[in-house]
């Protein structure tokens, strides 16, 4: 981990008492998910209005390891009696990708206006770094494509939460009775969960996993528990404080942003995630008739938010969190690989059309 410069200690800090405070009013007023949604929305507003925040994000690489084993830990032997149900999930999935992308990349440039490069990579339903960079790298916004990006993940988790409480009334489950203190492992429960997070983390790489320093360590965890070697998920506090500081650091991406200048940007993204979010609960509903699946495990499992954040809200709502955080795996992979093949074929004319487009998109 490489300590930041002095000069943002004092930015650091402040983003951790604003995210601290915001999650100790969410929990307060019962804000489903409030130790990630709370920060999120406080550091976020704060950003927004100008305030010197920044991100802790040379934490990442340690609370990111620490939410990856516990996910492992929603993995059990009697889930793989279940797997094979996940099937139709999986089939559909490439559909959703691409009716998701189809209608938010129509929105962009039809309503949005923007040129058809900046709304290609604006439009794909995850792989924030690598549309930035393959966007950038196309002549496109790299600014508005990260600032799309991330108002999509900030919006579809707060939505996300909203949806389950209210028009599902599924509320935070894991209350005190889940609620796992600092003592409750025993020494070789500690080693067997700190060697799958430093491992897992040290091994995602190499192996080239998709968001390796989650998926490595759940990788190992997942195996840890399915084998019961250990049956405990981490320290309850462990956990919140990763909750505390990656909804901190999301909030904080607003950081610099100047809401009036960015204000027909941030109200297209609003736009375009709120279409993202009309396919999502379509296919959600589908998978009901089709796989039996409920609603509310569908619209986890295909929702275009991060594989992180989602499968917390899955952890959170006493969803299937095995089953939400593969399928969200499945599309980052899928979104990754096949956005830039598309690319290739397609992307000659797309930036001939940006070079044509190019005053119609202020």
């Amino acid at each position: 981990m490489t300590l930041p410069p002095s000069s943002l200690w004092p930015r650091i800090l402040l983003a951790a008492l604003i995210g601290t405070l915001s999650g100790i009013v969410a929990r307060g007023i019962g804000m489903p998910l409030p130790w990630m949604l709370g920060p999120m929305l406080g550091c976020g507003v704060a950003g927004l209005s100008g305030a010197p925040v920044h991100g802790p994000v040379g934490l990442r690489p340690v609370v990111i390891p620490v939410i990856g084993v516990m996910l492992g830990s929603g993995f059990h032997p009697g889930l793989l009696e279940h797997m094979g149900a996940w099937t139709g999930t999986l089939l559909l999935l490439p559909a959703f990708l691409a009716a998701a992308t189809i209608a938010s990349y129509t929105f962009y440039r039809a309503v949005g206006k923007y040129d058809p490069v900046n709304a290609f990579f604006c439009a794909a339903p995850g792989g924030l770094n690598e549309m930035i960079i393959l966007g950038g790298a196309a002549g496109g916004d790299e600014r508005r494509i990260a600032l799309a990006h991330a108002q999509r993940v900030f919006l579809v988790i707060s939505a996300i939460a909203l949806f389950y409480a209210f028009a599902l009334d599924i509320r935070a489950a894991r209350g005190p009775g889940a609620w796992v203190s600092l003592t409750d492992p025993s020494l070789r429960d500690w080693a067997v969960l700190g060697t799958c997070a430093v491992a897992g983390a040290a091994l995602g790489k190499p192996l080239r996993l998709p968001a390796p320093q989650l998926f490595g360590p759940g990788l190992l965890s997942a195996i840890a528990h399915l084998t019961e070697i250990v049956t405990l998920p981490p320290p309850s506090l462990l956990v919140i404080v990763s909750q505390i500081t990656i909804g901190s650091i999301l909030g904080c991406r607003f950081a610099g942003v100047n809401a009036r200048e960015m204000g027909r940007d941030l109200a297209v993204g609003a736009g375009a995630t709120a279409v993202l979010l009309a396919v999502t609960v379509l296919f959600a509903a589908l998978l009901g008739p089709l796989t039996g699946t409920p609603l509310a495990q569908g619209v986890l499992a295909y929702s275009p938010g991060g594989l992180t954040e989602m499968s917390l809200l899955a952890f959170a709502m006493d969803q299937d969190v095995a089953y939400v955080s593969t399928m969200h795996i499945v599309r980052i992979v899928l979104v990754v690989f096949a956005m830039p093949m598309v690319f290739r074929l397609i992307g000659k004319r797309l930036v001939a059309a940006s070079r044509r487009d190019g005053t119609d998109d202020g």
